[in-house]
Parts: structure tokens; C-alpha cells; sequence
């Protein structure tokens, strides 16, 4: 059949997690539970923040971003999930895979720059402490959240763009739980040579240059803590930055196995996706609050005032 006369696939059939054929209703019931933390482990992270003016610092203004990308990112993919396992439709248009992996990329890219410009904060913070104020004052904060927004809509854009330029007349069946690239390609009538090297590039390459300012960022952090004279300061300055490198250890560690592989094993994939969809957004607020005294105060005290309303 002529690709040019081919009649594009109106709908896709998610075949959802492999190998796990009459299991349904078990991940549902192990699933859902994960989903709704994320969403509210996240969502009291945010009432956190807006309600307590000791939390109106840069650091803070940046997690509360992190929190509404995390709930986006997790939301992007799961209830469909949980819809299917249910035993509803796997069916998802054409339209809304367009959608599935643009939202996916999109929020999932600015999840790597936001983690680049916390580790840059956390930087200004311990290496520059008395200019912190003005190097992170708020234009220049709201600047580096919207350069965010931006890079992530080109980045996913790109992604987008090279993965549905291609014609899809069938099969019509996605190895996966959700529309991502490495599951879409292989459904192509066309030649994805191009579109596979420049999306492995493009994951690549932003990945990596986060990963690499990260990296000199904390290698600065580690010089100025070690030349803190008392012990009780550099613990202070190292607890301060724990929480972000476990979140940061997270976050690339799907990234690297799902898209910088050749040859992606789909069984893995969907595996390691399951666990950046579901468990990382959950992780986040538990990393962030266990180990932060101010958001576990302000959190109790919001829970104390609501106690005292319910009594009363």
C-alpha cells in the first residue's frame, strides 16, 4: 500500500500493562491509592505554601511549581489507565494520543528544568548568601518559572511534531498504557529513522544539559559547605539540599532507561513509566515534607486550626 494514499487510523487500542491479562482489578486496587496520595500529598504541599507568608521564599515558590506539575504530570496518563483497568474502553483517539504525548513531554520537561533552576536557588542560597535576596528576587524568579513554560512547549512541540508527521494506517495497536513515542514509532508506515534520532537527541540532549548545570551546581554547593567552619552548618546547609538530589535521583533515573536506550524493552519501559507516572509524583511531597521542618509546622498548624473549626 502507497503511504500517500493510506487511510489514517482514526483511534488507537492501548494494550495497556504487558503480562498482566486478568489482573486488572489487583493493580486497580494497588494503583489507586498511589494516584490519590500523589494528588493530595502534592495539593497540601500547596496549601502549604500559600497560606503560611514564612514559606513565600524562592525555594518554596518553586516547589509549590513543582507540586501543580507534578499532579498535571501524573494526571496526564493514570485516570485512563485506571479507567481500563476497571474494564472500560481501551480506546483513545487520535486526537487524544496527540494530546497524551504532548501534555506528557511537556509537563515531564519542565519537571527537568524546574529541577535546574532549584538546584541553580539552592546554589545562590549557601554559595551566596547575603546577595540571595537579589540574585533570586521575585521578577527574576517569575522569569525563570515562565522560561520553564517555554522550553518545555518547544521542547515537547518538536517531540510532537516528529512523532504524528508520520502516517499511521495500521495496526493500530500501542504496546503501552498511554501514547509515548518509543510505543507510537514502531506503528509508523513510514521510515522513523529520522524521527527516532532526533527525538532520542532531543530527550538526550535536554536531559543531559540539565543533568550536567545540576551537577556543577551541587559541585559549588559541596566546596561552600565543606569550607562552613561548624558542624551545625553544614548540616543545616546539607539538609536543605538532601531532599532535592533524592527527588533529582528519581526523576533521571526513568528518564535515562525509558529514552536513552537503542533498542527500547517494551516490558521494562512500561514498567520504569509506571513508576515515574505513579510512584515519582507521589515521592515528591513525602521527600520534601518529612525532611522539611517549616512545611510539616505550617501543615500542623493548618490541621490544628481545622480540628479546633470542626469542634467548634
Amino acid at each position: 500500500m502507497e503511504v500517500n494514499n493510506c487511510s489514517v487510523v482514526a483511534e488507537f487500542i492501548l494494550l495497556g500493562i504487558p503480562l498482566t491479562e486478568g489482573l486488572e482489578t489487583m493493580l486497580f486496587v494497588l494503583f489507586l491509592p498511589f494516584y490519590v496520595c500523589t494528588l493530595l500529598g502534592n495539593l497540601s504541599i500547596l496549601v502549604a505554601v500559600i497560606s503560611s507568608t514564612r514559606l513565600h521564599t524562592p525555594m518554596y515558590f518553586f516547589l509549590e511549581n513543582l507540586s501543580v506539575f507534578d499532579m498535571g504530570f501524573s494526571s496526564v496518563t493514570c485516570p485512563k489507565m485506571l479507567l481500563y483497568l476497571m474494564g472500560l474502553s481501551r480506546l483513545i483517539s487520535y486526537k487524544d494520543c496527540v494530546f497524551h504525548l504532548f501534555f506528557f513531554h511537556f509537563l515531564g520537561s519542565i519537571e527537568c528544568f524546574l529541577y535546574t533552576v532549584m538546584a541553580y536557588d539552592r546554589f545562590a542560597a549557601i554559595c551566596y548568601p547575603l546577595r540571595y535576596t537579589t540574585i533570586m528576587n521575585p521578577r527574576i524568579c517569575v522569569a525563570l518559572a515562565v522560561g520553564t513554560w517555554l522550553l518545555g512547549c518547544i521542547h515537547s512541540s518538536i517531540l510532537t511534531s516528529l512523532t504524528f508527521t508520520l502516517p499511521y494506517c495500521g495496526p493500530n495497536n500501542v504496546d503501552n498504557f498511554f501514547c509515548d513515542i518509543p510505543a507510537l514509532l514502531p506503528l509508523a508506515s513510514a521510515d522513523t529513522s529520522m524521527a527516532q534520532r532526533v527525538s532520542f537527541t532531543n530527550v538526550g540532549l535536554v536531559s543531559l544539559v540539565c543533568f550536567l548545570l545540576i551537577l556543577v551546581s551541587y559541585l559549588r554547593i559541596t566546596v561552600a559547605i565543606l569550607s562552613i567552619h561548624t558542624t551545625e552548618g553544614r548540616c543545616h546547609a546539607f539538609s536543605t539540599c538532601s531532599a532535592h538530589l533524592i527527588a533529582i535521583l528519581c526523576a533521571y533515573g526513568p528518564i535515562i532507561t525509558v529514552y536513552l536506550q537503542p533498542t527500547p524493552n517494551p516490558m521494562l519501559g512500561t514498567v520504569v513509566q509506571i513508576l515515574m507516572n505513579l510512584v515519582g509524583p507521589m515521592l515528591n511531597p513525602l521527600i520534601y515534607t518529612l525532611r522539611n521542618k517549616e512545611v510539616k509546622a505550617v501543615l500542623k498548624t493548618i490541621l490544628h486550626r481545622r480540628a479546633l473549626i470542626s469542634k467548634s
